[in-house]
C-alpha cells in the first residue's frame, strides 16, 4: 500500500478518536515528513498532542501551523486555549484578540476570551465576550452556560434567568431529534 498524506492524516484522526495517540502522532509525523508546509497536518498534530495531555508539544506543533497559516481561526483559537491551560493568560488573551481582529464573527473565540476574563475575575468583560458569542450563535450552549455563571457573579438575575430559559429551550430542542414521533 502506498502511503500518502491524505491517507496518513485520515488514519491518524481515526487512531486519535480511539485514544491511540502514540500511533496517531506517528502517522502525522510521517505525513509531515512528506509535506512539511501543510498547516492542517501540524494543526492535527497539535490537537493530538493536546488530547494526549502533552501541552508543550501541542503548542510547538500549533505554532508551526500558525507560522504556515496565520489566518486560520481554529489554529488561533486552539493556541489560545493551550496557552490558557498552561497558565499563560496574557498570551491566550493576545491570541483571542488577534483572532477576533481577523474574524469578529467567531463565536468560539469570543467564548474563549470570556473564559479568560472570567478566570481573571473581570466579570464585566467576560459578560461582554459571552454576550458576543451568544449574539453570533444563540444556540451556543457552552457560551450560554458561561454567560449564566457570569451574570450570577454580577448579580444580574434577569440575565441569569434568560440564559437558563434559553438553555432549557436548547435541551428541549435536542430531545425533538431522539427519533420519537
Amino acid at each position: 500500500m502506498v502511503e500518502n498524506v491524505a491517507t496518513l492524516n485520515t488514519q491518524a484522526i481515526e487512531l486519535a478518536e480511539h485514544g491511540q495517540y502514540f500511533e496517531a502522532i506517528a502517522c502525522l509525523k510521517k505525513a509531515i515528513s512528506i509535506e512539511r508546509h501543510n498547516h492542517l497536518l501540524w494543526y492535527n498534530l497539535g490537537v493530538t498532542y493536546r488530547d494526549a495531555g502533552n501541552l508543550t508539544d501541542a503548542k510547538s506543533a500549533l505554532l508551526r501551523a500558525y507560522e504556515i497559516e496565520s489566518d486560520d481561526d481554529e489554529i488561533i483559537e486552539t493556541l489560545a486555549l493551550i496557552c490558557f491551560n498552561q497558565g499563560c493568560s496574557e498570551e491566550a488573551l493576545s491570541y483571542c484578540l488577534e483572532g477576533l481582529a481577523k474574524n469578529s464573527q467567531n463565536a468560539h473565540i469570543w467564548n474563549t476570551l470570556g473564559v479568560i476574563y472570567f478566570n481573571q475575575n473581570d466579570f464585566p468583560m467576560a459578560a461582554e465576550a459571552f454576550e458576543n458569542a451568544v449574539t453570533i450563535n444563540s444556540y451556543y450552549y457552552d457560551a450560554l452556560f458561561n454567560l449564566r455563571d457570569t451574570y450570577e457573579e454580577l448579580g444580574n438575575k434577569t440575565g441569569y434567568q434568560m440564559c437558563v430559559e434559553q438553555m432549557k429551550n436548547i435541551q428541549l430542542g435536542e430531545n425533538d431529534f431522539d427519533g420519537e414521533a
